[in-house]
């Protein structure tokens, strides 16, 4: 193999591709997470709810926050709850759900969704449902379930639904297209 001679050209290239794939990089970073709100109302009482999700992978699963109690201008303060979201897919293991049956029974069977909990190793049912699980403060718990607008679009397509905390009480919420 014949080895090219050095020429100045060549070294300052090497660089200026370099530090464009490390900005190219650097660009696409930010790409890689979709974030977005949603807003709702606590039934009985009418607290305001402020959400938040955060997603590395189009909306498709992620992580939920929650605040009751929410100030508006001055930013949110009260109560805030916060756990792991998932759309309900084709590519969706029946073992992906273990995180959203904690503190809750298997399946909510006593909160009906979708009907029988799937068993299979993997769901083949793509419903543009998404469920939540959040956690809050002293072993408070909510439990969301959500349908999305554009099931394609995962979160940022927007959806409503509602959520309920562990003593009963509702939040209506709505997601608006991100």
């Amino acid at each position: 193999m014949t080895e090219l001679p050095h020429t100045p050209r060549a070294g300052p290239m090497r660089r200026l591709s370099g530090a464009t794939l490390l900005a190219g990089a650097a660009l696409a970073l930010p790409a890689c997470t979709s974030l977005g709100t949603g807003s709702g109302t606590v039934e009985p009482g009418d607290a305001p709810v402020i959400f938040s999700w955060t997603s590395k992978d189009a909306g498709n699963s992620g992580t939920l926050s929650a605040v009751i109690g929410a100030t508006g201008a001055s930013g949110p303060a009260g109560v805030a709850f916060s756990g792991p979201f998932l759309q309900v897919t084709s590519s969706a293991r029946a073992e992906t759900f273990e995180p959203m049956w904690r503190g809750w029974r298997r399946g909510w069977n006593d909160w009906g969704y979708w009907g029988m909990y799937p068993a299979e190793a993997f769901t083949t049912h793509y419903s543009g449902k998404v469920v939540a699980n959040l956690a809050g403060p002293a072993g408070q718990s909510m439990r969301c379930r959500f349908h999305l607008n554009t099931p394609s679009a995962g979160m940022q397509g927007g959806g409503q639904g509602e959520c309920q905390f562990s003593g009963g009480r509702t939040v209506d919420a709505v997601f608006p297209r991100s």
